[in-house]
């Protein structure tokens, strides 16, 4: 008998999750579990495969998710990161390998919490499975590998539209929860072997792709995940930065610096409203249009003599956007890595220190996602 896999919500991320599950040989069962079932049916309808059906799941019911997870080799969480803690209990209740998406340090800190408990039931959790924090970690570990000892790791990522519009020259390709938190809450990086907490929004620098013309990248948070902790008195220098066409920053932090971006309510005609829930819906309605999208990565990591620079460059040419694919496809790849074998450890698990690098790699090429690598000698 074959694998059974429960994708937890029912989005963009949760379809190319989804994708890729009913497209592997050994896995039997696809469930698809949402809040409204209409919307779990509509996803195994555009599968079109018997291995997928429909479930309805509130991702708030502890209970009910683990009900669920007991009928499941491993479950991806593709709901908003703030259920993660709670589902990621549910598993370790169920004895089933787990997988989120992650973004969020403080919720992924809470994750780290049930490693003893995940352990003891033999299962493991992997927070930050996207396309950063997650693949571009998994990035990292296989550089290191060039060397003896890092002095720096560089670590630009960004999804674009192909044909940039105003007001932001963005559009959305994932959560605007997520999107909102990773411009308002700190970026940790190391400085001198040393953690630090940066602003995110600060350190606007310029940079360049093949065909894209002038970008910018400025510091946001999560990127980094784990590793500060991982590699503090390790490498001298690491920090992340997301990239976006320019002037994109500076307009963003207009927004939070008038309020936009505020949980605090406000009395609007007698009702208190959080700026931030309107600012959420508006980023929805205003920046969700047709067109393709580009997914760009770029990690590189020096010591001085030698740079080694990995570039990823995907174009979305078919119904999965770019960012479906860098992100889905790597969170898919480790929940099959999981069930597999290929893991071998158990408890809550860091992309840098317990996930082969080589394999993730190589199931991501094998998925088209071209990931280039290029050695430099000074």
């Amino acid at each position: 008998m074959g694998y059974r896999m429960l994708v937890i919500g029912a989005g963009l991320m949760a379809k190319s999750i989804a994708y890729d599950f009913v497209r592997q040989k050994d896995i039997d069962k696809v469930v698809i579990a949402s809040l409204f079932l209409k919307d779990a049916k509509r996803l195994v309808k555009f599968l079109n495969s018997r291995k997928a059906r429909a479930a309805r799941l509130d991702a708030a019911d502890v209970a009910a998710a683990a009900r669920l997870m007991k009928d499941a080799d491993c479950a991806v969480s593709a709901v908003p990161y703030y259920f993660n803690y709670s589902l990621a209990k549910a598993a370790v209740r169920a004895g089933c390998d787990f997988v989120d998406l992650g973004g969020n340090n403080d919720v992924v800190g809470k994750e780290f919490s049930l490693n003893a408990q995940a352990k003891k039931k033999n299962v493991a959790i992997v927070p930050d499975c996207g396309l950063a924090p997650g693949m571009a970690s998994n990035i990292v570990a296989l550089g290191l590998r060039d060397f003896k000892k890092v002095e720096s790791v560089s670590i630009r990522v960004g999804g674009l539209p192909q044909n940039p519009r105003g007001p932001l020259n963005y559009m959305m390709l994932f959560a605007p929860q997520g999107l909102i938190n990773e411009y308002i809450e700190p970026s940790v990086i190391l400085e001198d072997y040393r953690i630090k907490k940066v602003e995110s929004m600060t350190g606007v620098e310029k940079l360049s792709f093949k065909g894209l013309g002038r970008l910018e990248a400025f510091y946001t948070s999560g990127g980094t995940s784990t590793m500060p902790k991982t590699f503090r008195g390790k490498i001298k220098s690491l920090d992340y930065k997301t990239i976006r066409y320019p002037g994109h920053a500076e307009k963003i932090k207009a927004m939070i610096e008038l309020g936009l971006c505020s949980s605090e309510p406000v009395e609007v005609g007698g009702a208190k409203v959080p700026p931030r829930e309107v600012l959420e819906k508006l980023l929805v309605k205003n920046l969700t249009f047709r067109d393709r999208d580009i997914a760009l990565v770029r990690v590189t990591c020096e010591d001085g003599k030698k740079k080694v620079v990995f570039e990823l460059m995907d174009y979305q040419t078919g119904p999965l956007t770019a960012m479906m694919r860098t992100t889905g496809f790597h969170a898919a790849v480790i929940a099959e890595m999981l069930v597999r074998g290929r893991v071998k450890k158990k408890g809550t698990l860091r992309h840098e220190l317990d996930i082969p690098p080589d394999i993730v790699v190589k199931e991501l090429r094998a998925r088209g996602l071209n990931i280039v690598k290029k050695v430099r000698h000074k």
